[in-house]
């Protein structure tokens, strides 16, 4: 069996290799095996890879929080999932061909399309708890979020847009403009530049701006707590900039705006699996009705992992990166 790992921490694409590793073996009886069909690469996957993400695995490891795959074998105690059902892993160290995982820690998925699935667990699910959980948005509310063209963001602007609540979208480059303006339908796009403020507070006018969402830091979060309203809050879940956020404490004392975290994994421990399960079927029902969708701009074998790698730490590109381990 083929899997992707690393035993030192560095430049991705250095680090990474395809290697063979023994078959994970027969479920236990509360398992069942899966055989991964696709997984995307991640920002969050090469910050692990260079050791500068959150947890720093034990090495050599395996990586990768999100994957689609079939489950091909189950214990004799398994009754949430059948052969043949396409699910996603809860766990991580999903960079292989075949993995066991407790029947418990994974979800069973609609039928949909592999490469939307593979992507299913991580970016759709981030936008939706970073729009649900931190502001009540009413129809008509509006949102400002910095990297729009990202997966995080294209998933964010067609949930925001599908519950009536308009998006002011930040890029920072004119030819993504189409794509998220004409195919996600957000209500503005604009490219960042020093005027950037002054740019929204022209659109919001006496609008109601509550949230701001970044995932960039640095002077990004700066940039989004001016624009949201008195008592408004800046929700951060990246680091693109590699630098700390920055607010400004007129912003933080005068007019009240919170700054805070989001991270996908402690907020997935927390959620009885029954309603995890309840909200992953809603948005798996929400890409086959084409409101939730991210381009996909290439896809690789395993054997070419440094070469994916590569590719999804290229600053231009138009969609994810996929790997698919079993062809």
């Amino acid at each position: 069996m083929k899997i992707a790992q690393f035993q030192k921490f560095g430049k991705p694409k250095e680090v990474i290799a395809c290697v063979e590793a023994g078959e994970p073996g027969d479920p236990d009886a509360d398992e069942v095996l899966i055989e991964i069909d696709a997984f995307p690469i991640n920002p969050a996957d090469l910050l692990t890879l260079s050791g500068n993400y959150a947890c720093r695995p034990r090495l050599p490891a395996t990586l990768g929080a999100e994957a689609v795959g079939r489950v091909v074998a189950a214990g004799s105690k398994v009754n949430n999932v059948s052969i043949g059902d396409a699910v996603i892993p809860l766990g991580r160290d999903n960079w292989v061909q075949r993995k066991k995982e407790k029947a418990s820690r994974v979800i069973k998925l609609p039928e949909m399309d592999t490469f939307q699935a593979a992507m299913l667990k991580v970016n759709p699910a981030t936008a939706w708890f970073m729009l649900s959980d931190h502001v009540e948005l009413a129809e008509g509310d509006m949102l400002i979020q910095n990297a729009a063209n990202s997966g995080v963001g294209l998933n964010l602007i067609a949930l925001a847009e599908s519950r009536g609540v308009k998006t002011i979208n930040i890029v920072r480059r004119s030819d993504v403009i189409p794509l998220i303006k004409e195919e996600y339908g957000a209500s503005e796009v604009l490219i960042n530049g020093p005027d950037i403020i002054d740019q929204v507070a022209d659109i919001v006018g006496d609008g109601i701006l509550k949230l701001g969402i970044d995932a960039i830091g640095g002077d990004s979060t700066r940039i989004l707590a001016r624009c949201v309203e008195q008592d408004g809050i800046v929700v951060n879940y990246g680091l693109l900039a590699g630098k700390p956020c920055s607010i400004d404490p007129h912003d933080l004392v005068f007019r009240g705006v919170t700054l805070t975290g989001f991270w996908l994994s402690r907020v997935i421990e927390k959620i009885e699996s029954e309603a995890l399960e309840n909200i992953y079927q809603e948005l798996g029902a929400l890409v086959n009705k084409g409101t939730l969708r991210v381009p996909v701009e290439k896809t690789y074998p395993l054997e070419r992992i440094k070469i994916a790698v590569e590719h999804a730490g290229r600053p231009r590109r138009d969609g994810k990166i996929l790997v698919l381990p079993n062809g």
